[in-house]
């Protein structure tokens, strides 16, 4: 049973936490003014603090004059509080109702916890971010909006979206080395000044009641409207008198990135993605199934990222270290029972422990996590506690006070074992009961999957000690005497 519901039960990196704080991203088109991102983000608020239970609304557009993001003045990041009294997934599909009112722009609605720990661990705020590598900015392009169709429509894939690289009209100024040596300028210079009308150049700072003020001198808005009027500037030479911008440079307008990024000295764009729904195990198996048919041209490459890469690692991580576990496990198990079979015996019972927690989380929500990995082991170490204390008892029994082996052994180790063995699954089991009937609450998102797969693991654990060990050591578990005492001939006193 376990074998059969394992491959059913989905993957997932972190539980759906159930926080009452909500983080928005908030992100008009690439070009959207400031005060379009404000009109649209204000709008936002009236719509979301009129939804009953949403205590407050809070944002940010654009960036700071410290700050460490550089983000640009259509970047909003929004927050929600929600009254602890209401509904939680009821008030959420709310706010979730309201924001999928705004189209044309990138939103999404996440918890604060969830999307800080995602950006941690992977670099992104998105469970799937995948990655495309390449030397040309039009052909990354082709293939990230080739690869947004191919896996558009996966069921429980949300937020699909290409990041914004899109191109934006900007100025270019480009010199004539020619003309501006024979009036003594440099590139340099004529440069510096295109960017001062345009763009400012600060040549000071304002401190005052505690806030600082940058103080720029730049060209008057009309003068910065008009291409003609940067050609007709006036630019200082060196050697005396003035010259047109126009002609020491050619000036125009023309189509560039408006972000450029870059990895390991490649270019790259990125596909983002949220799961809602469904288990992001089963999610980004179908996305990898769907990426399969696209072909890439030389020198470029895709790679499949974000939450669920960090879950990839993490188990991975955990294999690797349970394996090292279980290795020393054994060898301590060989070195207190003096035996490989007896050993052996414990070692390859031990994963019919684990029946009751995989059963469990199947009734549950039918998704292991890291909680519940976690709990998996937990249930190893109570199972093999039960079975080395029986074990030992055993051979207590059969070395100190002269019981022949057999079934009457057997069956006297088992129940003078059953009451510490029943004791201590009952104490455990107790212990994690209120974080099983208080079910996936907020604050319990990790520890109720760890608590009900282990709960569920007891039961067949302590069946395990109880009715499977006890008939493998009839079976298989008999030692001569002379193998089973130290080389000295004498046994050590051994802990009932």
């Amino acid at each position: 049973a376990g074998l059969a519901i394992w491959p059913l039960l989905g993957q997932s990196l972190l539980p759906e936490f159930k926080e009452r704080d909500f983080l928005m991203h908030w992100v008009p088109a690439e070009g959207t003014s400031h005060p379009e991102t404000v009109r649209i983000t204000q709008q936002a608020s009236k719509e979301l603090r009129a939804i009953p239970g949403v205590r407050n609304f809070g944002a940010h557009v654009g960036r700071a004059v410290g700050g460490d993001e550089p983000y640009g003045v259509n970047f909003t990041e929004n927050w929600v509080s929600v009254d602890p009294k209401v509904d939680y997934d009821k008030t959420r599909a709310a706010i979730e109702a309201a924001v999928e009112g705004y189209p044309g722009l990138y939103r999404d609605v996440q918890t604060y916890l969830r999307e800080r720990i995602k950006e941690v661990l992977t670099g992104s705020g998105e469970a799937i971010v995948i990655r495309t590598f390449g030397p040309d900015l039009t052909v990354l392009r082709q293939k990230a909006n080739e690869i947004a169709a191919a896996v558009k429509g996966v069921p429980g894939m949300i937020d699909l979206h290409v990041e914004q690289q899109v191109e934006i009209p900007q100025i270019q100024v480009k010199v004539n080395i020619e003309a501006a040596a024979r009036h003594g300028l440099k590139p340099g210079d004529i440069r510096r000044v295109a960017a001062a009308l345009m763009s400012g150049i600060e040549v000071t700072d304002i401190h005052r009641e505690g806030k600082v003020y940058d103080v720029f001198v730049v060209a008057a808005p009309g003068k910065r409207h008009s291409i003609e009027n940067l050609r007709e500037f006036l630019v200082d030479t060196p050697i005396g008198g003035r010259i047109r911008m126009g002609e020491v440079a050619d000036i125009s307008i023309e189509a560039t990135p408006n972000k450029i990024r870059r990895e390991n000295n490649s270019r790259r764009i990125d596909v983002h993605a949220n799961v809602k729904g469904r288990d992001l195990g089963s999610v980004v198996d179908e996305v990898e199934d769907r990426l399969e048919k696209i072909t890439f041209p030389a020198g470029y490459h895709m790679e499949l990222l974000g939450e669920n890469a960090a879950r990839q690692t993490a188990q991975r991580n955990l294999m690797l270290s349970s394996i090292l576990a279980l290795s020393a496990i054994f060898l301590l198990l060989h070195a207190s029972l003096r035996s490989w079979k007896l050993a052996s015996l414990i070692f390859i019972a031990l994963p019919a422990a684990l029946v009751g927690g995989i059963l469990a989380a199947a009734i549950g929500d039918r998704v292991l996590s890291l909680g519940s990995l976690v709990g998996l082991i937990t249930i190893l170490g109570i199972a093999a506690r039960n079975s080395i204390l029986l074990i030992q008892h055993y051979r207590y029994l059969e070395l100190h006070e002269g019981e022949p082996f057999g079934i009457d052994l057997v069956m006297r180790g088992a129940i003078e074992r059953l009451s510490p063995i029943l004791m201590t699954t009952l104490c455990t089991g107790l212990a994690l009961l209120p974080l099983v009937v208080a079910g996936s609450i907020p604050g319990y998102e990790i520890e109720h999957p760890m608590a009900v797969v282990i709960v569920g693991g007891l039961i067949t654990s302590t069946a395990l000690s109880l009715i499977v060990v006890p008939v493998l050591y009839l079976r298989y578990g008999y030692v001569p005497r002379e193998a089973a005492l130290p080389a000295t001939g004498s046994a050590a006193p051994a802990s009932i």
